[in-house]
């Protein structure tokens, strides 16, 4: 009796430790597995990664990707090996990443979105918006944008590119390729401008 009373007086403290998926702690709604206390720590995937793996760094020759939106996995090889694949989340209905064939156009290690992210108020870095969209709302007075962190960038399609995100265990990006923050560093060092990337369904 006695520890269920006391689990049931913890209950109070644990919700309220607990801020909402898309807010409250400086994080982007769009990005809300980012945290803000440090750029490169990320919060780890609900669901086990039982799928990502690279066994890339001795293989020669060149780089390709694949993207297979269905099973939501990418795939790199190294002249037509498999050097590793990685779990995604891609384009949500709506929003879908776009099927067919491009190459890497552009690479930024610490690209931030210029559409999605936050609203904070200067002088104190307080978030007043997680959900701001850049290009749909005016930047309210007395305070800055500040764009969600979309790290390990590879661009390939016109507003579409790979990076490092949160991944929920199904499609739900704004279009682009959201992988596990490991992951996500190995395409991005392994993948030079010029990497044929094919998205298929």
């Amino acid at each position: 009796m006695r520890a269920r009373f006391f689990l049931l007086a913890l209950l109070p403290l644990v919700a309220a430790s607990c801020g909402p998926m898309g807010g409250g702690g400086g994080e982007s709604h769009y990005m809300s597995g980012f945290s803000g206390k440090r750029e490169h720590d990320w919060k780890s995937s609900p669901i086990p990664d039982d799928v990502s793996y690279w066994d890339g760094d001795h293989m020669t020759g060149p780089a390709s990707i694949k993207i297979n939106l269905t099973q939501q996995k990418a795939f790199f090889y190294k002249g037509g090996q498999l050097a590793g694949v990685s779990k995604i989340s891609t384009g949500k209905e709506g929003r879908g990443t776009p099927s067919g064939t491009y190459k890497v156009n552009m690479k930024n290690k610490w690209h931030r979105s210029s559409s999605y992210g936050v609203f904070k108020e200067k002088g104190t870095d307080r978030v007043v918006d997680d959900d701001a969209e850049a290009h749909n709302e005016p930047v309210p007075p007395g305070c800055y944008y500040e764009g969600a962190p979309m790290f390990n960038y590879l661009n390939f399609a016109p507003a579409v590119g790979m990076h490092t995100g949160y991944l929920p265990g199904y499609a739900a990006s704004h279009g682009c390729v959201r992988m596990p923050d490991k992951m996500a560093q190995k395409f991005f060092e392994n993948a030079p401008v010029g990497t044929p990337v094919t998205v298929e369904r």
